[in-house]
């Protein structure tokens, strides 16, 4: 017997911001017995609402979700955390004998939750901060430059003004003297224990997925997302470096408000961060070729995915008999 049909079933579905994935997702919940699980490094935290595109109270309670709202804005959240909460949620799915349906953006937890992660050095705060003050005095794409140096790998591989990553990689090769490949070649593989149907939306125009991400920002700035950002600003202790001031949206509002752009020119820069931001989803999709990729474009769309989900189920139930 295929090793796979002993492993419970679960559906994963990935796709870059304004793909479309959350209205697949509710088609598929309502067809098929399962529970949806984010898989989306934004929803995690409290009270940011409007520019994570979280679902509204009211849909919640038709397709609750699982691993949003977990932690304060002013907490950090890991990858690594996010496949030990995602494996304790899809346990508890399966066996109330129901199907975990992943679903989001965040390509490093899909990588995370498939493969496992390389055990990296412990976060230094002193180290971190350090970093902080560094990009804040000579820029992001500066200590970009001396990633490069440091670790010409994992510099070719990030931005410029990726913020967040960069800081971690220079964490890790100034803290350890090693690059971050040194302790990925060491990484022990820990394969997901289901059988996996796995499905990545790819627009066929990028234009539409262009014209989608704009309608979607005005539509977060005519919900209050500025507002939004100035009551976390109140509520919570926060700063520019943290993770969660960091998601697309947050971040230019909050340099908004710090007087660092004006405000007319938010929306344009909001709306070219979230393009940056797909373009780098989409890159990360296609180093997944074990993907089934579909049109997300495709008015067929569900009808084609509804259609491999019975087809898998199928022939799972046929492999038991």
């Amino acid at each position: 017997m295929n090793q796979t049909a002993t492993l419970p079933p679960a559906i994963l579905l990935v796709g870059p911001t304004a793909s479309g994935k959350t209205a697949l997702a509710f088609e598929i919940a309502t067809r098929f017995p399962c529970d949806i699980i984010s898989v989306d490094s934004a929803q995690v935290f409290r009270d940011m609402n409007i520019g994570t595109a979280k679902p509204d109270v009211t849909t919640l309670v038709h397709f609750p979700h699982r691993l949003i709202d977990l932690i304060s804005p002013e907490e950090r959240y890991s990858a690594a955390r996010f496949r030990l909460d995602a494996l304790h949620e899809m346990g508890k799915i399966t066996a109330a004998g129901r199907i975990p349906l992943l679903v989001g953006g965040t390509m490093l937890y899909v990588k995370a939750l498939r493969e496992g992660l390389a055990e990296l050095p412990d976060a230094d705060p002193a180290m971190r901060a350090a970093i902080d003050e560094e990009a804040a005095r000579l820029g992001w794409p500066a200590l970009h430059t001396e990633l490069a140096r440091l670790d010409p790998e994992t510099g070719a591989r990030l931005a410029p003004n990726d913020a967040q990553r960069i800081q971690r990689a220079l964490e890790v090769v100034r803290s350890s003297g090693q690059p971050l490949g040194h302790f990925f070649a060491a990484q022990q593989a820990a394969p997901l224990p289901y059988d996996l149907l796995a499905f990545s939306l790819i627009p066929g125009d990028r234009a539409v997925l262009h014209r989608r991400i704009e309608q979607r920002f005005k539509q977060m700035l005519s919900e209050g997302l500025v507002n939004e950002v100035v009551g976390l600003r109140q509520n919570y202790q926060l700063d520019a470096g943290l993770p969660s001031m960091r998601c697309v949206g947050y971040r230019q509002v909050w340099e908004m408000l710090e007087g660092q752009i004006p405000q007319p020119e938010l929306c344009d820069r909001g709306i070219f961060a979230t393009r940056q931001f797909a373009k780098r989803q989409l890159t990360w999709l296609r180093s997944f070729p074990e993907l089934t990729a579909f049109n997300s474009l495709d008015p067929a769309l569900g009808m084609q995915l509804l259609a491999k989900i019975d087809q898998f189920l199928a022939e799972r139930a046929a492999r038991t008999l």
